[in-house]
C-alpha cells in the first residue's frame, strides 16, 4: 500500500487549471472546470475528482469533449433548455446553475435541461452551490446502457446518476449523491489500476455472471442498486434527463455504448431548483428541517450520518492541512503533467 502525499489545493488548481488551457479551453472555463474537479476531491468524492483529469484530457484531444462550445440559452417561465454543443460538463452545470438561481428570482422552481452535454462529474458538486446559495437542487444525468441484472444478456439502461441538496439554517448542506448502482464505475476503474477485487455485487461479467473480477467488470456491466428498485429509479432520470432534453440527434447519443474510461461524452441532464421560501416561511422551513434531523440524529445514535456533512468536514480540513493523494494517483498526474507541459506541482 503507497502512503499518501500532501498537495496544496491552490497548487493543484493552478496546475490544473493550465492542463486544460493547454487543451484548448478559455482560461475562465479552465478554472471552472479545475475548481469543481478539485472540490469533488476535497469532499471524498475520490472517483470523480484529480483521477478523471487524464480521460478528461483525452477526450479533449480526440474531440469528443468541446472545448470551445457555442452554448445557446431557450428561456421560459420557470425553464430553460441549454444547448450545450458538446461542452464539457463542469462547463455545462456552472451554466445551468447561474441559470437556474437567475430564473428563481421570478418563478418557485425552475428546471434546466441540457443538451449535448458532456460527463458531469460529481453531480453533489453541483447541486451544493444551489443549497449554499439557500436553495433545494435535484440533477441528474443519463448514461448510455450500463445497468444489468443477473442473466441479462447486456446492459439495459444507464447507471444515471443524481443528487441532491438542502439547505439546512447555519448547518451544512445535506448533499446526496449517488448512481443507480451499488458501486460507482469509478470503484470499478480504481480496483482495476489498484489490482483489487472487487465485491460480487457490484457487477456481472459479459455473459450476465456476478464477478469479482474488476477487468471482466468493465467488459460486463454493472448491478443495479436494490435490485429492480435501482433499475425503476434509473428509468425515472431516463424520463427528466433523457426525454425531457431530446432531440433526434439525441436518439443517436442514446445509442452509444459507454466509453472505456465511464466518461461519456453529449448525453444529456436536468437541474431542478426550489426556492423554499415561496412555499414556506423561511424561518418554518429552517426549524422544520433542524427537528427532523435532530430526530434521526438521535434516533440513529452513532450510526448518524447526514450525507455531505463527512464531506464538509473534509474540505475544510484539506484547505487547512493539505490534500492527501495516493502515490498512484500522484504518478498517473505527473506523467500527464510530462506529457503536455504541464509540470507537476512540487510537494507542500
Amino acid at each position: 500500500m503507497t502512503m499518501p502525499e500532501t498537495f496544496q489545493s491552490a497548487a493543484i488548481l493552478d496546475w490544473s487549471t493550465q492542463v486544460f488551457a493547454a487543451q484548448g479551453l478559455p482560461e475562465p472555463d479552465a478554472a471552472e472546470v479545475s475548481r469543481r474537479l478539485l472540490r469533488s476531491e476535497l469532499r471524498g468524492y475520490g472517483t470523480h475528482g484529480l483521477t478523471r483529469i487524464p480521460a478528461y484530457v483525452e477526450r479533449l484531444q480526440s474531440g469528443a469533449f468541446n472545448a470551445r462550445p457555442s452554448i445557446q440559452v431557450q428561456r421560459m417561465a420557470g425553464g430553460v433548455v441549454l444547448d450545450c454543443d458538446g461542452a464539457m460538463g463542469q462547463v455545462a452545470a456552472a451554466w445551468a446553475m447561474r441559470e437556474a438561481l437567475a430564473g428563481l428570482e421570478s418563478s418557485a422552481t425552475v428546471l434546466v435541461v441540457l443538451r449535448d452535454c458532456c460527463h458531469l462529474g460529481a453531480l453533489g458538486i453541483h447541486v451544493l452551490e444551489a443549497a449554499e446559495a439557500g436553495c433545494f437542487a435535484l440533477m441528474g444525468q443519463r448514461t448510455p446502457p450500463a445497468l444489468a441484472l443477473p442473466g441479462f444478456g447486456s446492459a439495459a439502461i444507464g447507471h444515471n446518476p443524481f443528487a441532491f441538496s438542502c439547505p439546512v439554517g447555519d448547518d451544512d448542506p445535506i448533499v446526496f449523491d449517488m448512481a443507480c448502482s451499488v458501486a460507482a464505475r469509478g470503484h470499478i476503474l480504481l480496483a482495476a489500476r489498484d489490482g483489487r477485487p472487487i465485491p460480487d455485487d457490484w457487477a456481472v461479467d459479459a455473459d450476465g455472471q456476478p464477478t469479482t473480477d474488476p477487468a471482466r467488470a468493465l467488459k460486463g456491466a454493472l448491478r443495479p442498486a436494490g435490485h429492480y428498485k435501482g433499475v425503476g429509479i434509473a428509468m425515472m432520470i431516463e424520463c427528466l434527463a433523457g426525454a425531457f432534453a431530446a432531440t433526434a440527434e439525441s436518439l443517436i447519443a442514446a445509442r452509444q455504448p459507454l466509453s472505456a474510461t465511464g466518461v461519456s461524452g453529449r448525453q444529456s441532464g436536468f437541474l431542478w431548483v426550489a426556492r423554499p421560501s415561496a412555499f414556506a416561511e423561511r424561518e418554518a422551513f429552517d426549524a422544520y428541517t433542524a427537528h427532523w434531523l435532530t430526530h434521526y440524529r438521535d434516533a440513529a445514535a452513532e450510526q448518524a450520518y447526514i450525507p455531505g456533512w463527512r464531506g464538509a468536514r473534509g474540505e475544510r480540513d484539506a484547505d487547512r492541512d493539505g490534500l492527501a493523494l495516493d502515490r498512484a494517483l500522484v504518478e498517473s498526474l505527473v506523467e500527464l503533467g510530462n506529457r503536455v507541459g504541464c509540470p507537476w506541482p512540487g510537494a507542500a
